[in-house]
């Protein structure tokens, strides 16, 4: 019996088992907490590529991505992490204020902590893209995710949705290990190209 390795099935294998182990070195690659950026960045870069007719190969090229996005990511990372742990954190303490002050600042809170977090998915996919400092990053990245509304929508529908679906269903956490990041970092790369190109000089 021959197996003919360009044969559509082989091939969707191959893209399988590749997603499977880009996604065990991204969360990996999370474990030290302050690389979540620089783990992202680089999940981002490989699947922008790989979503442009397939260039690239993800599991070769995420490590190299890594360390080229490592300060940039990280920093970048940590700025916008930083700042939307302390507004999840005051949402949880303001709402469970029973007063309607508390209501109100628990949902500012919680609405600023969506954006910022928005904002951390495109300045990690800028950080991936361009070679831009860290301010100018952080700053297009605020601008992308107002300018952008319904392409920012569907980014954070992405994880929102994976998180959901895990809650609800637990033996689908088994599925986020093994290629819930790779897959919905490959979904959210098309959102940003088309946003990225409609912003391009």
């Amino acid at each position: 019996m021959r197996i003919d390795p360009n044969s559509r099935s082989v091939q969707g294998l191959s893209t399988f088992i590749e997603f499977v182990a880009l996604n065990l070195m991204y969360l990996v690659s999370c474990i030290p907490i302050v690389t979540i950026g620089a783990a992202t960045s680089a999940l981002f870069e490989v699947a922008i590529r790989y979503s442009d007719d397939e260039t690239g190969r993800p599991v070769a090229d995420f490590f190299p991505a890594f360390m080229r996005n490592f300060r940039r990511g990280a920093l970048t990372g940590l700025a916008l992490l930083v700042p939307i742990a302390l507004l999840l954190f005051s949402a949880v303490f303001w709402l469970s204020t029973p007063t309607a002050l508390g209501t109100a600042a628990g949902v500012i809170s919680a609405l600023a902590a969506v954006f910022l977090f928005a904002a951390f998915l495109y300045a990690m996919a800028l950080v991936a893209t361009f070679d831009d400092g860290i301010r100018r990053t952080l700053k297009n990245a605020m601008l992308l995710a107002a300018a952008e509304p319904v392409r920012t929508f569907g980014l954070v529908m992405i994880p929102v949705a994976l998180v959901c679906i895990s809650v609800l269903f637990p033996p689908f956490l088994v599925i986020m290990g093994t290629i819930g990041f790779s897959v919905g970092a490959y979904v959210a790369a098309f959102l940003f190209r088309s946003a990225f190109a409609r912003h391009r000089p």
